[in-house]
């Protein structure tokens, strides 16, 4: 039975960083529409979960790459899952409590490198080079010149279109059209990332199974049993609801750094911005890249405001989230490392 408790452990780990994955990648997704007051915080809570639900359960090919694609299964234990999780969650309470929105996808990820390469015994191999760096590094500094760029591009475009209009009537038109734009950008996050700890509960269940830990378990517990890698509708419908619950209680702090310190929004930046980060979002997630929901949305936050003028962007506030982007997947892989190797000198 002990084998199937660290396995539940592992379970609610996962679900823990779900959570604070809520604090952040949904926040993010939100934060645009409260920060130009199209809806209160408690609307577009409610709006973002309906979305990310239905996004989750739209594919997995992205909860394929991180659960079979970035290590060899073969190398690995519950136990590397388990202080992956707790690495990550380190990290997004640690960037949560100042207020940045870092990435949780790239937490994640990092968290995951770094318990495999110490499981391993630092054999670099346990590390699928081939399938990480075209589709986490390259993305990973691609999304968010991309991003930039694509908000840039699609103010300016709609800067053109709406020039001859009165600011009360664009400000009505776009506060309507930013219901879509948030709920296409809620559905994409759910898409793209919501799939991201579906990969790695799935990955858990698979590794007990191939184990050989899950031969006697309790009927009521027969969920679990994986003999295939399988991103099965139980573990969808778990992350989902964990990460509706981060969101709506520790999402606040990120909320006001997008909604309103870097940037002063109005409903049609926060049109072009979402309608920019979403469509990333989605053209990513279609070929399995796990990009970050905070570079799609905090980048097309930015190109937004340097389309009217780049004095409009808190530089000083971006340098500060960009420094945090690139310690990211360092921090959380050597935090990783770290809590198995402190595992293996104590005989675990």
């Amino acid at each position: 039975m002990e084998p199937v408790l660290i396995l539940l452990s592992v379970n609610f780990a996962v679900l823990a960083f779900t959570y604070t994955n809520g604090f952040h990648d949904a926040a993010n997704a939100i934060a645009t529409v409260v920060g130009t007051r199209v809806l209160t915080a408690r609307q577009a809570v409610i709006l973002g979960a309906i979305t990310n639900f239905l996004g989750a359960l739209s594919g997995v090919a992205v909860a394929e790459t991180i659960g079979t694609g970035l290590v060899d299964a073969q190398l690995i234990t519950i136990g590397t899952v388990l202080c992956a999780m707790i690495a990550g969650i380190g990290w997004n309470v640690l960037t949560w409590y100042f207020g940045l929105p870092s990435s949780s996808s790239h937490a994640l990820i990092g968290g995951l490198l770094g318990a495999a390469l110490a499981s391993a015994h630092n054999r670099w191999e346990v590390i699928k080079w081939p399938v990480f760096y075209p589709k986490v590094i390259v993305p990973m500094l691609a999304s968010p010149v991309i991003g930039f760029i694509g908000g840039m591009l699609v103010m300016t475009v709609l800067f053109v279109l709406i020039r001859r209009l009165r600011p009360r009537v664009v400000d009505s038109l776009f506060g309507r059209l930013q219901l879509v734009s948030a709920s296409y950008m809620g559905w994409s996050h759910g898409y793209a990332d919501g799939q991201k700890t579906m990969g790695i509960m799935a990955l858990a269940c698979y590794v007990a199974t191939r184990h050989g830990d899950l031969q006697h378990l309790p009927g009521w517990l027969n969920f679990l049993y994986s003999p295939q890698f399988e991103i099965k509708t139980w573990i969808k419908c778990s992350c989902g609801l964990a990460m509706a619950m981060g969101t709506y209680i520790g999402g606040w702090r990120i909320i006001q750094t997008l909604g309103q310190k870097m940037v002063r929004l109005r409903p049609v930046h926060g049109f072009a911005a979402e309608t920019t980060g979403a469509t990333l979002l989605l053209v990513t997630g279609k070929f399995g890249l796990p990009i970050s929901t905070t570079h799609a949305i905090t980048t097309a936050i930015m190109g937004v405001g340097c389309a009217r003028r780049f004095s409009a962007l808190d530089w000083q506030l971006a340098e500060r989230i960009l420094w945090a982007w690139m310690m990211t997947i360092p921090a959380s892989a050597l935090l990783a490392y770290g809590l198995i190797r402190v595992g293996q000198a104590w005989g675990f």
